[in-house]
């Protein structure tokens, strides 16, 4: 993997197949926890995300097998040894999804994780889990949090405007709790909520893995009855779809300097991070969506004007599309945008003013004056994996080479992105 890389301007030009979802991915390792039975896994994400939610199924005595052709087989052992640790990578999703669903245990587990989340936020689970049941203590509102179980499904209130992950991770504990017999009916009330498309996959995966369902009243109610029967007999056959998130910028990539065929994409999809095709169609590049591909390619941009509230990952891969944009395109929603793995915000502005890029905020708005003048440069990735493929794309019509360190960090949802970029034309230079 690269430490640093050096992207060199190109034409990109080829036919590319999207990664794996991690959201969707990570949801399915914690459908399988809930179940606990086999489990066959086609197009498994090999994300670091990924392998962190794999390790956590490993920890619950889950065997996990990889296939030649790369289908990936659980087989639960019933085996429940003591886990006095979980690990949760750097994985903002899998630290908020998976703490409730381990609060079931009556023993008390410590839930850790590294990089940029040892500084993320999680006094939500201080307000939330003990309405539960549940003991909580954390490090001043961070990690390593320390828990006590059992969790028991309550009524409650919470506020969704600073993560939707909070709210999947209740929901996939309360399924657990109905799925193991609780007859009580509960209400979770949700104020504020953000992201709902991934409130929208979270419930799919629900669905798909047979869990007990809650009725969802305008993502403002979502309300647990008690279920009959749980079928754990049969092996589950789920694919793992295609990755919006990291095709954004493989779709970038088209817009700015190529013509580029991406398969492996559902457009029916509930990911939030599909609306990166209206921001494409908006900037006026030449786009032909079909079933089962998305065929894209340049043409002179023009400045638009996008909400991401609900997509805040597409921040950056719209800034790199609309650095080339002629004139000055708008995007909603900079307040998503403090706790990621860097202030994506702040991080955006000072990396794309080295590339010549003006980067302006008003209110909750962030303007990019677009130019067709960007050049070459030494960029950090701030160890943010969407930063330093921001970075790659923008690159591609740079007036010259831009070197990215801690160019690594895309590992951590697309590992084979720049084999990806130069398998499509892209001269890439290790340093």
């Amino acid at each position: 993997m690269y430490s640093t890389a050096v992207i060199h301007p190109s034409f990109v030009q080829g036919t590319l197949h999207a990664p794996a979802s991690k959201s969707a991915m990570q949801r399915a390792c914690a459908a399988a926890l809930i179940k606990q039975q086999p489990m066959v896994l086609h197009n498994p994400g090999i994300s670091n995300d990924d392998l962190a939610a794999i390790d956590i199924l490993k920890n619950f005595g889950i065997q996990v097998n990889v296939a030649a052709n790369g289908t990936m087989l659980l087989q639960p052992n019933n085996n429940t040894q003591d886990i006095p640790t979980l690990h949760c990578g750097e994985s903002g999703l899998g630290i908020r999804m998976f703490t409730p669903l381990v609060a079931h245990l009556p023993q008390g587990i410590t839930i850790t994780g590294e990089g940029s989340l040892l500084t993320r936020p999680m006094h939500f689970f201080e307000h939330v889990l003990p309405q539960l049941g549940v003991k909580v203590s954390t490090n001043n509102g961070c990690v390593p949090i320390h828990i006590q179980g059992p969790l028991v499904p309550n009524n409650i209130t919470i506020d969704g405007s600073l993560s939707s992950q909070f709210l999947t991770g209740l929901l996939l504990a309360y399924a657990k709790a109905y799925a193991n017999g609780y007859n009580q009916t509960t209400t979770i009330t949700v104020t504020n909520l953000k992201s709902k498309p991934y409130i929208d996959l979270t419930l799919h995966i629900m669905e798909v893995f047979e869990l007990p369902l809650p009725k969802n009243i305008n993502y403002q109610s979502f309300v647990f009855e008690p279920v009959q029967s749980i079928n754990n007999s049969n092996t589950i056959t789920y694919e793992v779809e295609g990755d919006w998130s990291g095709a954004a910028f493989l779709l970038v990539a088209g817009a700015i300097h190529g013509s580029l065929t991406v398969k492996g994409l559902d457009v029916f999809s509930t990911q939030a991070d599909k609306a990166i095709l209206q921001a494409l169609m908006d900037s006026g590049c030449r786009l032909s969506i079909q079933a089962d591909q998305i065929e894209v390619s340049a043409l002179p941009l023009k400045a638009f004007h996008f909400n991401a509230t609900d997509c805040p990952d597409l921040f950056p891969p719209l800034v790199a599309l609309a650095a080339h944009a002629q004139g000055t395109s708008v995007i909603e929603g900079v307040h998503r945008l403090v706790h990621k793995e860097s202030n994506r915000a702040l991080t955006l502005q000072a990396t794309f003013a080295k590339l010549g890029v003006d980067i302006r905020f008003q209110d909750d708005m962030m303007l990019i004056k677009g130019t067709s003048q960007l050049q070459g440069a030494t960029v950090s990735s701030h160890h943010d994996h969407r930063i330093a493929m921001a970075c790659a794309v923008a690159a591609l019509k740079c007036k010259g080479a831009v070197t990215i360190t801690e160019a690594n960090a895309v590992a951590k949802s697309y590992p084979n992105f720049y084999e990806h970029l130069q398998q499509v034309g892209v001269p890439i230079q290790q340093a």
